[in-house]
C-alpha cells in the first residue's frame, strides 16, 4: 500500500472511532483506561525489551546522555505510565459540561456545552511515555488520536501502542480511536498534515525545528510553542533570599526543559547586592553566565552577551543576565525577546506585581514562584499533550479541557422566527 493511502486509511478509521467515542459515557471511558493501565503492567517485560533496542541504537548513534535518559524505560517508568493513566481516570470528564446557559425572551434555552474536538494528531519526539499519556488524555476527552513518535523511540512506541490498543478490545471505545503511524519516513508526517477534512487539530511536541516544520506544512490548525525563552525579573522590592531560591530553581533544577529560566533580569537598585551572591551559587552548580555591560561591571568575569543570546533557548546550564531600570523596562524587554511561554517577577509590592501580570504577554505569568511549575500535573490538569503559546483555542498546559471544543444546544417549544 502506498504511504499516502496508508495514512489516509488510518485517518478514516480514526474518524469513525471519534464519532463513536463521542457517545461513550465517562464510566465506560474510565473503564477502558483502567484496562489500558493494567495492560502496561502486565506487558512490562515486553515493553522494556523493545525499549532496549531503541536505547542501544541511540547509544550507537551518539545521542547525548540526557536524550538517552529520556528515551530509557525501566520498571519504575512503565509503572509511572500506568499510574499516569489512572490519574487521568480520577480527573473530571469535561465532555458534556454546560459552560453557559441563556434563556431568551422568546423562551429558547441556549446551552453552551463542551464536546470533543474529534480527531487529534500528535507528533512527538524522544520520550515514549508520551504515547501512553496522550492516548489516555484523548480517550478521556472523547477524542480519537493519531500518534506519530520519533524514529529514535520507534520500537518502544510500537510496543506501548499495541498494548494499549489491545486493551480496548471488548470495550465501548473502538480500537480505531487509537492510531499510531509506524512509518519513520518524514514523508508520513507530510501526508498526515494534508488531511484537513479528517483530522481536526495537530499538536507537535519536540524541538523548534520539528514544530516549525509542522506549522509550515500543515493544512490543519496547529497548537504550538516554538521554544521556551522564560524570564525571571528580580525587583528592587523583592525578598532577595526568596529571589535567589526562585532563580536557582528555575535555572538549575532541570535546565533542559521548556519552562526553565533562560534570562534573569535584575533591578539596578539591588543588582550590586543580589548579583554577586546569586552568581556564586549558580556558578557552583555549573551555570555559565552571560551578561550585559551593567551586569558585567558587577560580576566582572561574566561572559559578554551577544545579540542572539537574548533570543536563545539554551536548554542547558547557561543563563543570560540583564540589569534593568524597573518593572516597565523588564516588561518591555520580556515582550520583545520572550517566547510567550512563562515569565516571573519576584516582588513584595502588589501594585508592581499587577503591572507585570497585566503587561507581560505570556501564557503563564508568575509572582514569587519558579517558572518550573508550568506543567499539566503541577496545575492539577493531569498529564498534558503539550504547552501552547498560541492565543487561539488553548494557551498554556493543554490538558483535558484543552482537548475539547463546544457546541450550542438549543431547546424550544415550537418557536419560529418572524
Amino acid at each position: 500500500m502506498l504511504l499516502k493511502d496508508l495514512i489516509l486509511k488510518q485517518a478514516k478509521e480514526a474518524r469513525r472511532g471519534a464519532l463513536q467515542l463521542a457517545l461513550v459515557s465517562t464510566k465506560e471511558k474510565d473503564g477502558a483506561l483502567k484496562l489500558m493501565a493494567a495492560a502496561l503492567l502486565k506487558n512490562m517485560a515486553a515493553i522494556i525489551k523493545a525499549n532496549a533496542l531503541d536505547v542501544a541504537a541511540g547509544v550507537k548513534a551518539g545521542l547525548p546522555a540526557a536524550m538517552v535518559d529520556r528515551l530509557t524505560l525501566n520498571e519504575k517508568r512503565v509503572k509511572a505510565m500506568a499510574d499516569g493513566i489512572l490519574d487521568i481516570v480520577k480527573l473530571k470528564d469535561p465532555v458534556g459540561a454546560v459552560m453557559d446557559t441563556r434563556i431568551r425572551p422568546n423562551g429558547l434555552r441556549i446551552d453552551k456545552v463542551r464536546v470533543p474536538i474529534g480527531v487529534v494528531g500528535i507528533i512527538y519526539e524522544s520520550r515514549p511515555n508520551v504515547t501512553a499519556d496522550c492516548a489516555a488524555l484523548c480517550i478521556k476527552s472523547g477524542n480519537a488520536v493519531i500518534l506519530r513518535g520519533g524514529k529514535e523511540a520507534i520500537h518502544s512506541n510500537v510496543a506501548i501502542y499495541k498494548v494499549l490498543k489491545g486493551a480496548l478490545a471488548g470495550t465501548k471505545v473502538l480500537s480505531e480511536s487509537l492510531q499510531f503511524i509506524s512509518v519513520t519516513d518524514r514523508q508520513a508526517v507530510v501526508e498526515l498534515l494534508q488531511l484537513d477534512g479528517l483530522i481536526d487539530i495537530i499538536v507537535p511536541r519536540g524541538g523548534e525545528s520539528l514544530i516549525r516544520f509542522v506549522a509550515e506544512n500543515s493544512l490543519i490548525p496547529v497548537v504550538k510553542h516554538y521554544k521556551g525563552v522564560c524570564h525571571v525579573y528580580v525587583s528592587a522590592k523583592a525578598d532577595l533570599e526568596m529571589a535567589e531560591e526562585i532563580c536557582f530553581n528555575a535555572k538549575v533544577q532541570r535546565p533542559g526543559v521548556c519552562n526553565a529560566m533562560e534570562k534573569m533580569l535584575v533591578d539596578e537598585k539591588i543588582a550590586g547586592k543580589f548579583l554577586p551572591a546569586v552568581a556564586r551559587r549558580l556558578r557552583a552548580a555549573g551555570v555559565e553566565l552571560r551578561g550585559d555591560d551593567a551586569a558585567r561591571r558587577i560580576v566582572d568575569d561574566m561572559k559578554k552577551a551577544v545579540a542572539q543570546d537574548w533570543y536563545e533557548e539554551y536548554l542547558d546550564l547557561i543563563l543570560t543576565v540583564k540589569v534593568v531600570r524597573g518593572v516597565d523596562e523588564a516588561v518591555e524587554h520580556i515582550n520583545k525577546f520572550g517566547s510567550r511561554h512563562s515569565d516571573a517577577i519576584v516582588t513584595k509590592d502588589e501594585k508592581e506585581a499587577g503591572v507585570f501580570l497585566t503587561g507581560v504577554d505570556a501564557a503563564c505569568v508568575y509572582v514569587n514562584a519558579s517558572t518550573r511549575f508550568t506543567d499539566g500535573y503541577e496545575f492539577g490538569l493531569g498529564a498534558e499533550v503539550g504547552i501552547s503559546t498560541d492565543k487561539i483555542h488553548v494557551r498554556g498546559p493543554m490538558g483535558l479541557e484543552g482537548l475539547t471544543s463546544y457546541k450550542y444546544q438549543i431547546y424550544g417549544n415550537g418557536q419560529v422566527r418572524g
